[in-house]
């Protein structure tokens, strides 16, 4: 008899970690999907860029000002419709009761980008931020498998999914291969790196540097 009360007690444990797991994966799910539909919204940038730059470089100084703020009321205790949602589902668990930074180093990153590159560079770069980025950390996260200790946790499928978005991002904007290739293993190397939120502000420079630096252009 006590044995199969310690069985069944041994069985619902089971089940209610398994419950506790599943729940646990598909709120990473959704807090992951939510950050990463930021980095993709980023890539609107250049688009938007090759309409009104100014307009553009207005329009992110103020987002990235104002998110600062929001989030500022929202430690304060103030809550900011939506915003204040969507940055609780979007955070990580290393930024539970901090200022979460993704989205002002985001911000910044295009930002910087549009400063101190022409427009084909700019665009590259935004977009190794956005997809490069992105898809490297949804890759890592659902598909990430091999964790190599010289990648500090991140995974080879990870980089590869970096090397490759950017791989094919950046010939679609200059059609040259090279070019291409120079700003994929570039966001490939730096992404790797233990940066957390501050890659969204390497990755767009050293990526802009290496196309202008490939491209023999001088700035």
């Amino acid at each position: 008899m006590d044995r199969a009360i310690t069985l069944i007690n041994s069985m619902f444990a089971r089940q209610v970690i398994g419950i506790t797991s599943a729940g646990k994966n598909i709120g990473e799910l959704k807090s992951e999907i939510i950050r990463k539909i930021l980095h993709f919204l980023i890539a609107m940038v250049p688009g938007m860029a090759a309409i009104n730059k100014t307009a553009t470089i207005t329009i992110l100084m103020i987002g990235t000002l104002g998110y600062a703020l929001m989030e500022y009321l929202r430690l304060s205790g103030v809550k900011v419709p939506v915003i204040s949602s969507l940055t609780s589902m979007a955070s990580r668990p290393r930024d539970f009761g901090c200022f979460v930074m993704g989205p002002v180093t985001l911000g910044l990153g295009a930002l910087l980008a549009l400063l101190l590159y022409p427009s084909n560079a700019a665009a590259i770069a935004i977009y190794a931020l956005a997809f490069g980025d992105g898809f490297a950390s949804l890759a890592g996260k659902f598909l990430g498998r091999w964790r190599p200790v010289f990648l500090n946790g991140k995974s080879i499928e990870g980089s590869l999914a970096c090397f490759i978005m950017v791989l094919l991002s950046a010939y679609a904007v200059c059609g040259s291969a090279h070019i291409a290739f120079a700003a994929a293993f570039t966001a490939m190397v730096v992404e790797a790196l233990p940066l957390e939120d501050y890659d969204n502000l390497v990755i767009p420079v050293t990526v802009g540097m290496t196309v202008q630096l490939a491209s023999g252009i001088i700035l």
